[in-house]
């Protein structure tokens, strides 16, 4: 198994006469293999565990997208900011499982020695995205499969294949997602990488719906628009937000994401908001507020069965790695607390 677990509670800075959500959150063991990951992950759900947290730390994908990488540093600021949350009941607890890491180093220490200037290394490196979408989707499939909810923590945003993949498998079914994105990461399908993750989902059947949501038409090739629209998918674009009201727009995309009947996965690229540090740093996006309140009203959607935050990279945060870490740390936790919050406004 290429999954490492993680300890919540090592995250935490402990204060008197306080709890934070990473002493309380329980935290899978290692497994040696496929069998012992299923047992331990049918053991939690009996336990009340509904909702799996887990890492992707790597910047594979945003490399062979010919971006900056960064992106491996966003998982360990995210647990920095999410299990020193305070435990209270406006947090589910009992329904988290901190399932851990999928492994990475190996796999990045090789594409560190890649350049992407190169066209033989940067297939290479492609390459690499592609043996890491079979690990990612040998920790998720039996997550889904399980019956369990996924919060994925990037990374870049290549990990959207196997998030749709192994959704797709489990449920025997296509499935949707809604993507917060200046990008709608349909690029050709000329070896993985972090901009063509819903083209190659698309193309091998895993995705029947999609719609992008502040998509930037000047940031967008030519190629990549026509085949979202030939493959029939639609977006909003950010000039059309601009003038929108936000709350009309929440409640159409809300509509839509229930009348496609899939299980959805809401996606979520954090350089569609201002200023975060990411591979494509965006300094005209959309607001955190927009940001929190588009996971929230998705994740009350019942057919919805993930969350995934790509693309954080701290340490390109303009006034170095520990600005970024913090921004990150709080960001990640927001979304997180989001997803959270519109799961428990579900109706039965």
């Amino acid at each position: 198994m290429y999954l490492s677990s993680c300890d919540p509670s090592a995250w935490c800075t402990p204060r008197q006469g306080e709890v934070r959500l990473g002493q309380t959150l329980h935290a899978l063991p290692d497994v040696a293999d496929a069998h012992a990951y299923r047992e331990a992950l049918a053991s939690a759900y009996e336990q009340g565990a509904r909702i799996a947290i887990i890492g992707v730390p790597e910047s594979i994908g945003p490399r062979g997208n010919l971006g900056r990488g960064g992106a491996e540093s966003a998982w360990p600021a995210a647990l920095k900011g999410l299990c020193n949350l305070q435990a209270t009941p406006f947090i589910a607890c009992q329904e988290l499982l901190m399932v851990g890491q999928v492994v990475c180093d190996d796999l990045q220490e090789q594409a560190a020695a890649l350049r992407t200037n190169d066209p033989t290394q940067l297939n290479q490196l492609r390459d690499l995205c592609a043996q890491l979408d079979q690990r990612v989707m040998q920790a998720l499939l039996p997550l889904f499969e399980a019956d369990y909810e996924v919060i994925l923590i990037g990374g870049g945003h290549n990990n959207a294949y196997p998030l749709l993949r192994s959704l797709s498998e489990a449920t025997s079914t296509e499935v949707a997602a809604m993507n917060l994105d200046p990008h709608a990461d349909f690029r050709s399908r000329e070896g993985r990488h972090s901009g063509n993750g819903f083209s190659y989902a698309c193309t091998d059947g895993f995705l029947g719906n999609y719609h992008v949501v502040g998509l930037h038409e000047g940031k967008n090739n030519a190629e990549s628009l026509r085949q979202l629209a030939n493959a029939g998918f639609t977006y909003t674009s950010v000039h059309q937000l601009y003038q929108a009201n936000w709350t009309e727009e929440l409640a159409a995309l809300r509509a839509q994401a229930e009348a496609w009947c899939r299980p959805l996965g809401i996606e979520v690229d954090v350089d569609a908001l201002q200023g975060v540090p990411a591979s494509a740093i965006n300094f005209n996006g959309l607001t955190v507020a927009q940001g929190y309140s588009f996971v929230a009203e998705l994740a009350a959607v019942k057919q919805t069965r993930y969350l995934h935050l790509a693309e954080a990279a701290p340490s390109l945060h303009p006034a170095g790695r520990e600005a970024g870490d913090t921004a990150i740390a709080q960001l990640l936790s927001e979304l997180v607390l989001a997803y959270l919050h519109g799961h428990q406004r579900r109706t039965p």
